[in-house]
């Protein structure tokens, strides 16, 4: 949708705000200025953005503005970059005290794309230690704040994007997910997302004095939070530019063939016997009905071995993880984080030795399964959480805390280990007794095929505004 010119420039969509840089109708620095503004008076009470770069942005809108160049496709729009990401110049931190003055050498490929295409970075953002929890909070920077309240957690691990994001501090936020950190801030906040999937987006850090394991290599993925749809068909382009420092890119175009309609859309409730609460249901089931009403054929099917593929996909990661990154974790992480492995390794027991190498070597059955399926069903439409996003530190209280936040969340898990893309937006606005919150869905697809699944968002958006602007009346 169009922006009304009586709408303050901050609350602008990323879409509106390159159609109007490139006609001349605003300019960079005034776009930057309102942003900028708005951070000033809503981030000192949310701690989304951790590191101003007003400075330095004011500097690249006035090049950009004074610039004959042809210009880019996110021209003079304002973006924020999470602190576990190399930006040159600044610290590269993972929300680790001990990394606070790990000064990146360089951009990672995310940060290069998105400055190549005229983007205007101005802050970095929160993250939890080793940007490994689904709730933001870490010594080095302190809480991330929901803007919907103080009852919710503004997820993780890219909590600090989705506050930004949502309250108005860019219409961009880069983000990052291994197991659900792009996708989890979308839930808690009411933003919009799509995890890409495996090679989609190039990633690497020029700071890192090691590689990554191989599974974080295979599951993590780098990606943007936005407020619609619309504004990730904008950039997505941007982002998945080739860039040779990461050897298994996938130099695929952003729009795929398009597929004979009607497309088919399996929807499944599948709780897993953990229970699926009304309030998600009914996210689920307005989702569905407005596919079914922009002409996808919307099917109840289960998709294959749903529950075993997140279950062993998160005790691989967890294997990996306990035996790459534990002496680190054990080291220089706080006892509150210690104790969230403790109990995460409860939940989900890692594996070990030749186990471990042998759930690596059964990731392939899993993918295989769902790919065949998703031949006959090209998305998937699926809870994310089985039940209303959780409080601010619930994952901190001990066993049945990191089951609530993270424990039944299978859907999400699926698509990492997989390498499958799966978007998330809010569809519904529940009115609970602790106070109003989005909740969110998640639409997966095929491999590579991200553009269906955004394709598929903006046809719900179109039925289903986005929340966007109920939040900014209830924040005045």
């Amino acid at each position: 949708m169009s922006e009304p010119t009586s709408r303050p420039l901050w609350q602008w969509s990323a879409t509106d705000i390159a159609r109007a840089t490139h006609a001349g109708e605003i300019t960079a620095g005034e776009v930057t200025e309102a942003v900028l503004a708005r951070m000033d008076a809503v981030n000192p009470a949310l701690n989304a953005v951790v590191e101003s770069l007003a400075e330095e942005a004011r500097a690249e809108a006035a090049a950009l503005d004074a610039s004959d160049a042809p210009k880019g496709p996110l021209h003079g729009v304002p973006v924020t970059i999470k602190v576990n990401v190399d930006q040159e110049g600044h610290a590269t931190t993972n929300g680790v005290a001990a990394l606070k003055d790990l000064i990146a050498p360089g951009d990672a490929p995310v940060v290069r794309n998105l400055k190549a295409a005229g983007a205007l970075i101005i802050g970095r953002t929160n993250t939890p230690e080793f940007s490994f929890r689904a709730d933001t909070d870490n010594p080095l920077y302190g809480r991330t704040y929901n803007p919907w309240g103080r009852h919710l957690s503004a997820g993780g691990s890219s909590g600090g994007a989705g506050s930004a994001v949502m309250a108005g501090i860019g219409p961009l936020a880069h983000g990052n997910d291994i197991g659900g950190s792009l996708r989890f801030p979308a839930s808690a906040n009411g933003a919009v997302t799509v995890k890409p999937g495996l090679g989609r987006v190039p990633a690497w850090n020029p700071s890192q004095t090691a590689e990554r394991g191989l599974l974080a290599q295979s599951m993590s993925v780098q990606g943007l939070l936005a407020r619609s749809a619309k504004d990730l068909d904008l950039s997505m382009p941007a982002l998945i530019a080739p860039d040779a420092r990461d050897p298994f890119h996938v130099p695929l175009p952003w729009r795929g063939a398009s597929p004979v309609p009607p497309i088919k859309v399996a929807v499944t409730r599948d709780d897993f016997g953990f229970g699926l609460h009304p309030e998600v249901a009914t996210a689920i089931d307005k989702a569905a009905s407005a596919l079914s009403d922009a002409g996808y054929d919307v099917t109840e099917v289960e998709p294959p071995l749903a529950f075993e593929t997140g279950e062993e996909g998160y005790r691989t990661l967890l294997g990996e993880v306990k035996a790459l990154m534990g002496p680190d974790i054990a080291t220089h992480g706080s006892e509150t984080v210690n104790a969230i492995f403790d109990a995460y390794f409860e939940l989900f027991p890692p594996y070990e030795g030749p186990d471990l190498l042998r759930a690596m070597a059964k990731r392939s059955h899993y993918a295989r399964a769902w790919s065949l399926f998703l031949q006959d069903y090209p998305l998937v439409l699926t809870p994310f959480l089985l039940k209303p996003f959780f409080n601010a530190g619930r994952d901190a209280e001990g066993l049945d805390g990191a089951r609530d936040a993270l424990g039944q969340a299978h859907w999400s898990f699926i698509m990492n280990f997989t390498g499958l893309p799966a978007g998330n937006l809010p569809t519904h606005i529940a009115d609970l007794p602790e106070g109003p919150q989005t909740i969110g869905v998640q639409i997966a697809g095929q491999r590579w095929r991200e553009d269906l699944i955004v394709d598929a968002m903006r046809a719900i958006e179109e039925r289903i505004p986005p929340v966007c602007t109920t939040l900014w009346e209830r924040m005045g």
